[in-house]
């Protein structure tokens, strides 16, 4: 995985929010309180209390008591998990806009290349594209103010707004001397949870699915209901870099291909309010159709209900690689003032048993502040309907464990300098259509043209090797030793420069790749991109073999084997 996708993929880590509490807490004492820990708590309040106050009275200049009081509460809450978080008021639309997926605004997505915000892709049918806005547009001014040099928290104000208001648009397109004025009405953006469905060979359904938010069960269904109609015998369900969202969503979507009244996840927590258990409680549309399910490591909480159960089910083969492991749920209260506490309630447990969260935040920190990993004596087995063995505290594994796909340097630095993003924007001035994304190809020529014009531009990119020979030079040199081994150190640079001249050749499959699919986002949008990224996508060729093969599907849900415990991972994500 590249630098750029674990950061993009980590932000977007999401929660299970249950419902907005309608006022009050739930009692200030949980189950199994006895009274010296209320005295802790009473003592604790009181001396936080008259510190506060003496503060604010005593300090040398005039504090903020709002920025105190927001700090130490953020800096308490941290000391127990990321999920467990205080909302002010004046964060409160941002927090319902990641929430459900809806906010007023024009429909697209930006990025920041160098001082510049630029349109990276409209959402196809909303108001951005609706009025002609393009990727690669350079943002200049929205409604007179300057966006250049601004973040994405400013220009993300200036865009969003209440629906019908007017947002006027001056951008410089490339390939245009002028800036191009665009007068854009704001409209209610609701992002769909499946982007994306179609039909692949062998009469295969695939759905993208990226949230959780409100009627993705029902946007899942369509999309099946569709894909039956078009003849789809087997189904491939995306779940991929899913990063969650609500439970209820999660159950619907487990209940579409298992029968009424089945176990999908147990919830339990201190406070016996808490421990619930959420049952199938509609027809499903068929309980039969072979299915897969693909998850990552950035697949979390709400795709791991859904793959966890459906694996525990033996309902579906889950293939790729080791999801996220959030098992924790957060319920959302409302607080005084207009402020809410996201506050983590409970586990959820799959119909084995199992738990998937993967980090132990109950225990001590390491000496860098990091949490550790369930320690491999509190890794337990569970077993599925079929017997077959599961493990808790690890996340969902697949059932075919695939590699996940890295790329280059070379390929991460093209990414990150957005000299890919920028080609795409160029290939579209000079190619009025392409081919249907699925069956989209660089040719030979068009790739050599894209490496001549990336040879003009700033890529400059540094190897591990480079940086381990640096490492050593600098070692060297404080030890004395640099005037013995510079000649050879000289050497091994220079050929290491001389390998860098082959990295197009060497990488071109990758790099086209990401390219294809930058460019197919141009023509067909979010759908274009997820298009042209199947064409070559180890996983889901994994997931065809599987559904291809009836007797290797049945096997794989069937088969009880004694498997060794998994080792833990170590550097993937570790949590601050």
């Amino acid at each position: 995985m590249s630098i750029l996708q674990s950061i993009r993929r980590k932000a977007r880590i999401a929660v299970i929010p249950l419902s907005l509490a309608t006022g009050g807490w739930i009692g200030f004492a949980a189950a199994g309180d006895n009274d010296d820990h209320m005295f802790e708590i009473s003592k604790n309040l009181e001396i936080f209390g008259t510190l506060f106050q003496q503060l604010n009275k005593l300090y040398v200049d005039e504090p903020k008591p709002a920025t105190l009081m927001k700090t130490g509460i953020d800096a308490m809450l941290a000391s127990l998990d990321p999920y467990t978080q205080y909302i002010s008021e004046e964060e409160i639309e941002d927090y319902r806009l990641q929430m459900d997926g809806r906010y007023g605004g024009i429909g697209c997505i930006v990025r920041k290349i160098g001082d510049e915000m630029v349109i990276a892709e409209p959402y196809e049918g909303f108001a951005a594209h609706k009025a002609g806005l393009r990727a690669g547009d350079v943002l200049l001014e929205v409604n007179g103010t300057s966006c250049k040099g601004k973040d994405y928290e400013e220009v993300g104000k200036l865009l969003k707004g209440l629906p019908e208001s007017i947002a006027e648009i001056k951008v410089q397109r490339p390939g245009t001397e002028k800036p191009m004025e665009f007068r854009v009405v704001r409209e209610e953006i609701e992002q769909k949870n499946v982007p994306f469905y179609t039909m692949l060979e062998g009469n295969v359904g695939f759905i993208k699915l990226v949230e959780f938010n409100d009627d993705a069960a029902k946007e899942v269904k369509e999309a099946l209901l569709d894909l039956k109609g078009q003849g789809a015998t087997s189904i491939v369900l995306d779940l991929r870099d899913n990063p969650g969202g609500l439970l209820r969503e999660a159950v619907r979507i487990v209940n579409l291909f298992v029968e009424e009244n089945t176990l999908v996840v147990t919830m339990r927590g201190r406070v016996p309010e808490w421990d619930k258990y959420y049952r199938t409680d509609d027809k499903p549309v068929d309980t039969q159709i072979p299915l897969a399910v693909l998850v990552s490591p950035w697949s979390a909480s709400a795709s791991e209900i859904v793959s966890g159960s459906l694996q525990d089910l033996d309902r579906a083969v889950i293939v790729g690689q080791r999801s996220y492991g959030k098992g924790l749920v957060q319920q959302t209260m409302g607080l005084i003032y207009g402020s809410l506490f996201k506050v983590t309630v409970a586990k959820y447990y799959t119909p084995s048993g199992r738990c998937v969260q993967s980090l132990d935040y109950a225990s001590e920190r390491n000496a860098d502040g990091t949490v550790t990993r369930f320690s491999d004596s509190l890794i337990k087995p569970f077993k599925t309907k079929n017997g077959r063995v599961v493990w808790d505290g690890l996340g969902v594994i697949p059932d075919v464990d695939i590699p996940e796909r890295t790329y280059s340097v070379l390929a991460d630095t093209l990414q990150m300098k957005s000299l890919i993003f920028n080609y795409a924007t160029q290939y579209k001035l000079k190619h009025e259509t392409i081919a249907k994304s699925s069956d989209f190809r660089l040719s030979d020529k068009e790739y050599d043209e894209f490496v001549a014009w990336v040879k003009t531009q700033d890529y400059k990119y540094v190897t591990k090797e480079e940086a381990d020979l640096e490492k050593f030079k600098k070692h060297s040199a404080k030890s004395g030793s640099w005037n013995l081994v510079s000649a050879e150190h000289d050497a091994l640079m220079k050929k290491i420069q001389q390998g860098k001249e082959d990295d197009f050749t060497e990488f071109k499959f990758e790099i086209k790749v990401l390219l294809e699919a930058e460019i197919a986002s141009r023509y067909y949008f979010q759908k274009g991109r997820v298009g042209s990224e199947l064409k070559d996508d180890p996983d889901l060729q994994a997931a065809l073999s599987v559904l291809k093969d009836a007797k290797k599907y049945k096997s794989i849900l069937t088969t009880v084997v004694q498997k060794e415990k998994p080792k833990q991972r170590i550097d993937l994500h570790t949590e601050e």
